[in-house]
């Protein structure tokens, strides 16, 4: 029998492992290191910090072709004028000229302007505490605890502020003709005066009616929203305090939602001063309502009717302006009074 040669130890199993080099991502002591194609840290950072500004490039893209820029260009229109040389005829009679503020003057001293404005505030007056009235009434009544088919009837009163306005303004309008109106067959067989809502007086309100129905829904999804996020133990402090719901209302919840109120008659008013589908879509069916019965109506037909683009402009950017000036005004004053409240 041959006996093992005595100083080799042998391995019984798996052979022993051949040496290892070191790795790319080892050093020779076995601490890891970097790849040699990985980023720095000071790269990755670099990375990490612009990449709020890749996701918002398309909305400043967006902003400057269809916000800013059209801005800009209806600016520099009403700083300009049509010059016309001879009789207008041929290539280089009609050039664009520096008219400075000329168009400013004009429109600020055009009467048709002045008209349209104080119709636009009498608008304004039925329109904006009517609708905010009735926004607030249906949020408060659909926050009470007894109310039923609270989701119907929160669907019902948000529904026409989903319909566009033109097609509002052409529905209203037919009930307001005598001829196909409806209701004027009911007064008619009733044997009661028949008002003319299109004329005069009564049409402030036949449009305001129109502005309200369309403008409700939405002031009260506002309000109503911000009623839900009252927390429910002031209203169990109330109760326990013996208030009424009456009173829960009027010294907690209308107090409480005071911001949102502030919110939707701040949106109410812009709305106002750029009313410009009612009156428009309801001029076909009477004489009763000029071309420029609102600020707007007087931009179009001056730019689109007349001809006159850069008096267009200017009326369009004083318009701006006053509504930029009374906006700032109400959101001071709104942040004055909250300054006092919370002082107090």
């Amino acid at each position: 029998m041959t006996q093992p040669t005595t100083g080799v130890r042998r391995s019984y199993g798996a052979d022993p492992a051949p040496y290892a080099h070191p790795s790319p991502t080892t050093t020779l002591n076995g601490a890891p290191s970097a790849p040699p194609d990985s980023p720095s840290p000071a790269g990755r950072a670099g990375r990490t910090r612009g990449a709020p500004y890749l996701f918002l490039l398309p909305a400043a893209v967006l902003f400057l072709l269809f916000f800013a820029l059209p801005i800009g260009y209806a600016i520099w229109l009403s700083f300009h004028k049509i010059e016309v040389k001879g009789l207008g005829l041929g290539k280089g009679a009609r050039s664009e000229v520096w008219a400075g503020l000329d168009n400013y003057t004009s429109a600020l001293t055009d009467s048709e302007l002045g008209a349209s404005a104080l119709r636009i505030l009498g608008y304004g007056a039925i329109v904006v505490p009517v609708m905010l009235g009735l926004a607030l009434l249906f949020a408060l009544l659909l926050d009470t605890d007894r109310v039923r088919a609270r989701s119907f009837s929160r669907l019902a009163i948000f529904l026409p502020y989903a319909i566009p306005g033109v097609i509002a303004a052409l529905l209203w309008g037919f009930l307001y003709l005598p001829d196909v109106s409806p209701f004027f067959y009911v007064l008619d067989a009733l044997g009661l005066p028949q008002p003319d809502l299109m004329d005069g007086g009564p049409l402030y309100g036949a449009m305001a009616n129109i502005a309200v129905w369309g403008g409700t829904g939405f002031n009260m999804i506002v309000i109503y929203t911000s009623l839900r996020s009252i927390p429910a133990e002031v209203y169990e402090a109330a109760r326990l305090d013996g208030c009424s719901q009456l009173q829960i209302a009027l010294r907690i919840k209308i107090p409480m939602v005071a911001p949102s109120l502030v919110l939707t008659f701040f949106f109410s008013v812009i709305a106002t001063l750029q009313v410009f589908n009612e009156p428009t879509t309801l001029k076909p069916l009477t004489n009763g309502i000029p071309t420029t019965w609102s600020p707007l109506m007087k931009v179009f037909n001056d730019a689109f009717v007349g001809g006159n683009i850069h008096a267009a402009s200017a009326t369009a950017v004083v318009l701006a302006l006053a509504t930029f000036l009374l906006s700032f005004a109400l959101l001071r004053a709104s942040n004055r009074r909250t300054k006092q409240g919370a002082s107090r």
